[in-house]
């Protein structure tokens, strides 16, 4: 089983690489240009002629850092292995009545010839 677990982890690191190393370029070119933009900055600074403000305000306010690559990872491997796709039918997850703490399936709930609406939303 274990076996199993690693080979479909490791098929799954395969397909995100490329995504995620597009993402980590970006990250690259964003600090890149926000560093060449404070350097400009300076120089104008240093000239007396300082128009444009600053792109970045500090040095800890960094894309491309492990913490920002490892939640990109993160993220991508999530959008990957989530149970809903565009296109695809709706899963039919697990619910839990208020009242009773009985659970049950969202189609449970549906009716033939009537649309099944879920409101997600918060009373605050």
């Amino acid at each position: 089983m274990n076996t199993l677990k690693a080979i479909k982890n490791a098929i799954v690191c395969l397909i995100l690489l490329p995504r995620f190393l597009v993402a980590a370029v970006m990250f690259w070119l964003l600090d890149f240009l926000c560093i060449r933009k404070r350097v400009f900055y300076r120089m104008k600074e240093q000239e007396g002629d300082a128009i444009d403000p600053p792109l970045c305000i500090s040095d800890s306010n960094r894309l491309f850092s492990f913490e920002s690559l490892k939640a990109v990872w993160h993220g991508h491997k999530l959008d990957f292995l989530k149970a809903a796709h565009l296109g695809h039918g709706a899963p039919n997850t697990e619910v839990v009545q208020l009242e009773d703490q009985r659970r049950s399936r969202i189609l449970d709930y549906a009716k033939e010839k009537r649309p099944l609406i879920l409101n997600f939303g918060s009373c605050t």
